[in-house]
């Protein structure tokens, strides 16, 4: 197989018992979305400030496998000078990237969407690669309506996803595959059962068409929620058996992890879904780790706010959100704990 050993060391490093890879890669419009609800400036200097945060929080190594940056971080620098990729190296942290362009409409499937950025990918991982990056990730979204996503829109997101995988695979990269069921809306938590298994069916009978190897690659979905405008929310364990059905019935005993991403939910409600499916299903084939980008940098965020003299105090805030989340992917998160940190 190409690449066989390369990306098994890669996924043997993502593996790790207790760890997760952290979500660093907001595009520039979505960092400074979230900088502007707090008041914080978005320039280059606050974002490069903001990552060098979270990458030199003392003991982030123990809880986090890897982190996926966003092309602008591949080239910033810490404040003592040293890159950001090399920085994390030095801490057992691997470097990832945000390989996709972003989306744009699907033609012929009002509603739905696809990603671009496939022209030229193979050239752009070779130069990530140099860079420090050995993993990449691509994210696919689908709305959930009545009649979204169409058969078109999960099939044509299906063959993205998998093009993109088979093409880092050749790069000696291991491919985080999103395919993100997103939780905008009023759907019911059975709409999104019946989506996210189509949606997943659908990508891995493209991953296997293009030959990718399914043991070089991590999966990372998203939970089978209710929208978020469907009240009540649903609870830990009615998340866990849905979700933990659909990949069951869809995703081989092959892929060595599934990432999840945290999507729209609270911290705290990220950590109770994921600790309920390892409580639930101990012996999984895969491990079910996290993934999370606002789930675990929200408090950091908030406790930061633009200011030199607040680093500590979001440090703080980062470090209990990784430590709350390793103990989820093992199982032993409680409620009393999260009460605790």
């Amino acid at each position: 197989m190409r690449n066989e050993a390369e990306l098994r060391a890669t996924i043997a490093k993502m593996v790790e018992p207790g760890k997760g890879v952290l979500a660093a890669d907001e595009s520039i419009p979505t960092i400074t979305k979230r900088f502007k609800a707090l008041n914080i400036e978005s320039t280059e200097e606050t974002r490069r400030a903001y990552r060098t945060l979270l990458f030199t929080t003392r003991g982030a190594e123990e809880y986090l496998s890897g982190i996926i940056l966003f092309e602008e971080t591949l080239t910033q620098k810490a404040d003592d000078g040293t890159p950001l990729p090399e920085l994390l190296i030095r801490h057992g942290v691997m470097p990832g990237i945000k390989v996709d362009k972003g989306t744009v409409p699907l033609p012929a499937a009002p509603g739905d969407l696809i990603t671009q950025g496939l022209d030229g990918l193979g050239e752009r991982l070779l130069q990530y690669k140099a860079q420090g990056a050995r993993f990449a990730k691509w994210r696919e979204v689908y709305g959930v309506t009545d009649v979204n996503p169409t058969p078109l829109g999960v099939a044509a997101n299906a063959e993205v996803l998998a093009r993109y995988a088979s093409i880092c695979q050749d790069a000696g990269i291991v491919p985080i595959v999103e395919p993100e069921v997103l939780i905008d809306g009023d759907h019911t938590i059975e709409r999104c059962y019946e989506v996210s298994d189509a949606v997943l069916h659908a990508v891995f009978d493209a991953l296997h068409r293009h030959r990718v190897m399914l043991e070089g690659m991590v999966l990372k979905p998203s939970m089978v929620l209710p929208g978020k405008d469907r009240p009540p929310k649903a609870s830990p364990q009615k998340v866990a058996e849905a979700t933990l059905q659909i990949l069951r019935r869809n995703v081989p005993a092959a892929v060595p992890s599934i990432n999840f991403l945290s999507g729209g939910q609270s911290p705290d409600e990220a950590s109770a879904n994921l600790n309920a499916m390892n409580v639930m299903y101990p012996h999984a084939p895969w491990v079910l780790s996290f993934s999370y980008a606002r789930a675990l940098q929200d408090p950091a965020m908030r406790a930061w706010a633009g200011r030199k003299e607040n680093v500590a105090l979001a440090q703080a805030a980062f470090y209990r959100r990784l430590k709350m989340n390793s103990l989820a992917r093992s199982g032993k998160w409680s409620e009393a704990m999260e009460r605790a940190a």
